[in-house]
């Protein structure tokens, strides 16, 4: 029987109009389903008109502008009901999700819900939760100590794994999937004991041990900058008085 890193796994990601979870909106997004390493991989894409201004350093990362979207865009409510319900079947089908950076997307995902379905990503999922796989947490805590930055193309490289098209949501999902099955296989001794699902509740503490240590670097070089520590999604704000 084949490991969880070389059996069926999903990738999700997303492009925004920024970096704020608060704020910022979802314009593309891609779901990425491959059985095994050498199955043709499932792309499910959405295309979203948010309804709002796209600054120019979006498009500069992403390349869609305001009026691309505005022609070929839908409008966010029903594409974040089919994102919300794509994920969910993902987790009903055994498969774990693989998300860069979860909690930006995955957090981006469940503002998204709220703000056009009143209703939460948790809500969606119900009894059925995600096991999703960051390849962020787990190379960061697998291989602690490599010096230099652990952004997707970083971890491609890393990996070996070819990333074409960086910055658009399938290319992305694509590459991260990937970047997991060859980490899986680099530390096999290690990863193989473990489910997707108990490796998803230590990812919470891993990341939550890595953003105290990026808070102590922060500190350490004169800067007083607060990282959250929640892992897969972040909880949703008070709401101001």
């Amino acid at each position: 029987m084949p490991c969880w890193y070389d059996g069926p796994l999903a990738s999700f990601d997303t492009e925004t109009t920024g970096i704020d979870v608060e704020r910022d909106r979802i314009v593309s997004a891609a779901l990425v389903v491959q059985e095994t390493p050498r199955s043709v991989p499932r792309v499910t894409r959405w295309l979203v008109n948010p309804g709002v201004p796209i600054p120019e350093a979006a498009t500069a990362v992403h390349g869609l502008t305001a009026g691309h979207l505005a022609l070929h865009g839908r409008w966010p409510s029903p594409v974040m009901e089919e994102m919300a319900r794509a994920l969910t079947d993902q987790s009903l089908a055994g498969r774990p999700l693989i998300v860069m950076n979860a909690p930006f997307d995955l957090t981006l995902l469940d503002r998204e819900l709220r703000r056009h379905r009143a209703a939460s990503l948790t809500h969606y999922l119900g009894a059925h939760p995600l096991s999703v796989l960051d390849p962020r947490v787990l190379d960061k805590h697998l291989d602690r100590y490599r010096k230099g930055r652990r952004t997707l193309t970083d971890l491609c490289a890393e990996y070996g794994v070819e990333l074409t098209g960086a910055h658009e949501a399938a290319a992305d999902a694509l590459a991260a999937l990937q970047v997991v099955r060859a980490l899986g296989r680099r530390h096999a001794e290690r990863l193989e004991p473990l489910s997707p699902a108990q490796l998803h509740t230590r990812q919470a503490v891993w990341h939550a041990a890595q953003a105290r240590g990026l808070e102590a670097w922060f500190a350490r070089n004169g800067t007083e900058e607060a990282v959250d520590p929640h892992w897969p999604v972040r909880p949703e704000l008070p709401a101001a008085a």
